[in-house]
């Protein structure tokens, strides 16, 4: 498979071959669909907390006597069907949310989603993405001729690079994500995908051994 490949004035200079192991994957939904629910899942804090009748402040002393008031018995005044009292089956911090997920089973999707993205031709090629100090306006002026006034879009960076990092940040609807760091969600998260050419080296090195 061959994508359009641009330079960093967005001017489109040629093409480039993809290496099919990576970008020419058939898509198996379901499987893309079972990894993002365990990304997202893992990502859940879990920090609702309510407090049952043994934490609840109070209520030690039995309120009347067992028998002969009339009234139904009552143990504590911080029993669950009390005004002020804890609460049955509330969310508590125990409950565990993380899902396990084959590493086969991520990278296949990953691989699966970057393969999508390649026939949809949201898979920009950039062949080279190198700044000297932050700019966020020259940045703007880049990502605006290839992607931003059509949708969002994830800059692939083939290692940590914080002049390009800084000069992203504060672009709306763009972000940036180190290749060794690809995931399923975050490439589901924005609709154009933007990979220097090192990038597909450092992908093809991470994902396929």
């Amino acid at each position: 498979m061959k994508a359009k490949t641009y330079n960093q004035k967005g001017e489109e200079i040629g093409e480039v071959e993809l290496p099919k192991e990576i970008f020419e994957i058939k898509l198996n939904t379901d499987l893309v669909h079972q990894v993002v629910l365990a990304q997202q899942a893992n990502q859940r804090q879990g920090s609702a907390k309510v407090k049952a009748r043994g934490e609840v402040r109070g209520g030690g002393r039995k309120p009347w006597r067992q028998k002969g008031t009339g009234r139904a018995r009552a143990g504590s005044i911080r029993s669950p069907i009390w005004r002020g009292g804890g609460v049955t089956f509330g969310p508590t911090t125990e409950k565990v949310f993380k899902k396990r997920i084959p590493k086969k089973m991520r990278r296949k999707a990953l691989l699966m989603v970057l393969s999508a993205k390649a026939k949809e031709n949201l898979l920009l090629v950039l062949d080279k993405l190198e700044i000297e100090k932050p700019k966020t306006k020259a940045m703007a002026e880049l990502l605006n001729k290839l992607f931003l006034k059509k949708g969002s879009g994830l800059i692939v960076l083939p290692k940590m690079d914080k002049s390009i990092i800084l000069s992203v940040k504060n672009i709306p609807k763009a972000d940036t994500i180190q290749a060794k760091d690809l995931n399923v969600l975050d490439l589901l998260s924005y609709k154009y995908l933007v990979v220097p050419k090192e990038a597909i080296r450092i992908i093809k090195d991470t994902f396929l051994k």
